[in-house]
């Protein structure tokens, strides 16, 4: 299906309000483009694994909308200039010019292919499934990564941090679980680096799908990884489900935030001399992470950092 697309030229400060008009318009969905540069409260609310340069902040944003080629494009753009000549009158909207053109139907949710590549983490080749491993790499620990959806490409600093601890403390026999598993990175690393088995549990369907699918992409069996959908922190089935006293590593790299609700509860899951490895981080959240372990009664191990993360990693003695 073919699409008109309409490229509304507008400024970074009044995105929110001309969107939101947008969208009073009837419009079902704005695409805004702006070179606004995160905020410490956006990094702690998100994780993005594959970030495109943005360049400086020139204090302009592009909102774009889509119809369909049967709607009646011209009476949907004369209310949209109407209203933008009302709001114009208290707010500045820049030069609030729109552009046309006409697009065909995109496929989004593989659309992040194009920026994902593989790239190396210490001496692992993180590789997707569309390219070929090179000669020279074959010797390498090698893991396939198709995140679909779900977070962890192993790329974003946190997941980094989680990987290197992993390795530090598996050894063969390892048992570990990863809360919040995504792309299900971590616990088939963990496999690689010896561990004898893996549960991950994550919220999100599409993390438990891309799980499965990265498990069959690296010959990963059921018998080797259990992926287990829901909200350990306060679903008492999944909690059972999961088990008590029965993981030599617990990994976490979920928000600070939630990390202060999670570890209260995750104790009971690691054996006695356990480790606990928690990441996504944000530096100024350390200390709220580190009290809330060293509550829980566990022993705090490390802090490391890459970038402005943290990983806290504790043991249970």
């Amino acid at each position: 299906m073919k699409w008109n697309k309409f490229r509304l030229k507008t400024t970074a400060e009044a995105e929110d309000i001309v969107s939101s008009m947008l969208m009073d318009l009837g419009i079902q969905g704005v695409e805004i483009e702006d070179k606004v540069p995160l905020t410490q409260a956006d990094k702690e609310q998100m994780f993005v694994d594959i970030l495109p340069d943005m360049g400086e902040d020139d204090g302009v944003a592009y909102l774009s909308f889509y119809l369909e080629e049967e709607e009646n494009a011209s009476a949907v753009l004369e209310n949209i200039n109407r209203e933008l000549k009302e709001m114009s009158a208290f707010v500045d909207l820049g030069e609030c010019l729109i552009e046309e053109s006409q697009t065909e139907d995109l496929d989004w949710v593989n659309n992040w292919k194009q920026y994902f590549h593989q790239f190396y983490v210490d001496d692992i080749l993180i590789i997707p499934s569309w390219e070929e491993v090179k000669p020279e790499d074959t010797d390498r620990l090698v893991i396939h990564i198709d995140p679909g959806t779900a977070f962890g490409t192993g790329m974003h600093e946190t997941t980094q941090l989680c990987i290197r601890q992993i390795k530090k403390y598996t050894c063969p026999g390892t048992k570990i679980l990863d809360v919040g598993c995504g792309s299900g990175i971590l616990g088939m690393l963990a496999l690689k680096f010896g561990a004898s088995y893996s549960v991950g549990t994550d919220l999100d369907p599409c993390a438990i799908e891309a799980t499965h699918e990265n498990m069959e992409v690296n010959g990963i069996g059921p018998d080797q990884y259990e992926v287990i959908a829901g909200n350990i922190i306060d679903d008492e089935e999944i909690q059972h489900k999961v088990g008590c006293e029965k993981y030599d590593i617990v990994a976490a790299n979920i928000l600070a935030d939630v990390l202060t609700e999670l570890t209260p509860v995750i104790v009971k899951h690691i054996k006695k001399g356990g480790i606990y490895i928690t990441s996504g981080i944000i530096d100024d959240k350390e200390k709220t992470v580190v009290d809330a372990v060293e509550r829980a009664g566990l022993e705090v191990l490390e802090v490391t950092y890459q970038g402005e993360w943290v990983s806290v990693t504790a043991r249970k003695n």
